[in-house]
């Protein structure tokens, strides 16, 4: 395990790439199985880690890039399941789509870390305390266009969102969406092309993949 968590906070293996790939997930199990280690039923932890955490690692890996840092967050995911599986509500999307939003979130949080590092070595090192205009005024539009995005992002369909989530954030194709979200490539097209035509409605922009 990674960033102070030990092998012993979460039953299962320490290596994600150790886990043999699964079959594909089936819905229903993969509810029940999240409902029942939020009731501490390390068995069910065992078998949910063997259906999730490969996938777990490949989005995480879409979005880093670097294979040690995709599996340093995919057990940060698998942790974070463990200790917070009782706050997953079935009544607002499937299992799969929660654990895999923890898993998009992870990710990009230390993108951004590393992103926000780099840039202060950066600034370091060209020896300058003082911001200019322009970076500042860039800064701010980038803001407001990332609140906006969020904005419309949470005015769509849960399953819309998770769609377009996966597609545009985790960088996945319809086929592997439709593989992630254990439904069929149709209805995973079928509600891209939905969400992004409320997404371009809400943004004012030309939405194109």
């Amino acid at each position: 395990m990674t960033h102070g968590d030990s092998a012993g906070d979460v039953p299962g293996r320490s290596r994600l790439h150790a886990v043999p790939s699964a079959a594909p997930d089936q819905r229903a199990e993969t509810d029940d199985l999240l409902r029942a280690v939020a009731r501490g039923d390390e068995a069910a932890f065992e078998r949910l880690y063997g259906l999730v955490s490969p996938r777990v690692y490949g989005l995480a890996r879409r979005v880093l890039r670097d294979p040690a840092q995709a599996e340093e967050v995919a057990q940060e995911v698998l942790v974070e399941v463990w200790r917070t599986a009782a706050r997953f509500d079935p009544a607002l999307g499937s299992a799969t789509s929660w654990i895999f939003t923890i898993a998009h979130r992870r990710a990009v949080d230390r993108v951004r870390s590393e992103q926000a590092g780099a840039e202060r070595t950066r600034r370091v090192a060209a020896g300058s305390s003082e911001t200019p205009y322009d970076e500042v005024a860039e800064e701010a539009a980038a803001r407001l266009e990332r609140q906006q995005v969020r904005h419309c992002l949470d005015a769509l369909t849960e399953v819309q969102r998770e769609a377009i989530t996966l597609a545009y954030y985790g960088g996945h194709s319809y086929r592997e969406v439709a593989g992630l979200l254990d439904t069929a490539l149709p209805t995973v097209k079928t509600r891209m092309r939905d969400g992004l035509i409320r997404l371009r409605d809400c943004l004012g922009v030309e939405l194109t993949r």
